[in-house]
């Protein structure tokens, strides 16, 4: 249970971290035209960073509540490698192809990519996971997350009044 725990909570301050970043600086770096992130308002953004961090810290939640749950342990791996994805594309591949500092860059190769592989590595080894439930899980959650961000983007536009 501690381990668990503490996966939980290192995972939970990475991911903070990393989207306290973004929130102070995408929103305006996105505004410069880039092909990777269309231009956002930070009101949309931050709708949208907020909807994705509280969904993390949830299934944190029920990974520590619900040990026995195949589905909450898969989608919490799924997010930890997704998080790890993140940090090659879009981040460095902007940086690189832009020249210039893409915001959550070095957030996503300082925290996410060594707390989120040292938590997988570590369940890996215990034989919590599978070298398959990584790849797969991480391929859904990526998949679902990059479904759900333009998806939150727009209900925000569409909702002015909400937060």
């Amino acid at each position: 249970m501690k381990g668990r725990r503490n996966d939980a909570l290192f995972f939970c301050l990475a991911l903070t971290v990393h989207n306290v970043e973004e929130a102070l600086w995408l929103p305006q770096w996105s505004q410069n035209g880039s092909s990777f992130q269309k231009p956002v308002t930070s009101i949309e953004f931050h709708f949208a960073l907020f909807i994705i961090t509280a969904l993390a810290y949830l299934l944190s939640f029920l990974y520590i509540r619900f040990p026995k749950s195949k589905i909450v342990k898969r989608a919490f791996i799924g997010f930890l490698g997704s998080m790890i994805f993140n940090a090659f594309f879009p981040h460095l591949l902007a940086a690189v192809s832009m020249k210039t500092y893409a915001p959550g860059l070095g957030t996503a190769f300082f925290l996410n990519i060594p707390i989120n592989t040292v938590i997988l590595y570590r369940l890996y080894k215990g034989k919590w996971i599978t070298l398959k439930e990584i790849l797969l899980a991480t391929l859904v959650v990526g998949i679902l997350l990059l479904i759900l961000i333009p998806f939150l983007f727009m209900l925000k536009g569409a909702l002015p009044h909400v937060v």
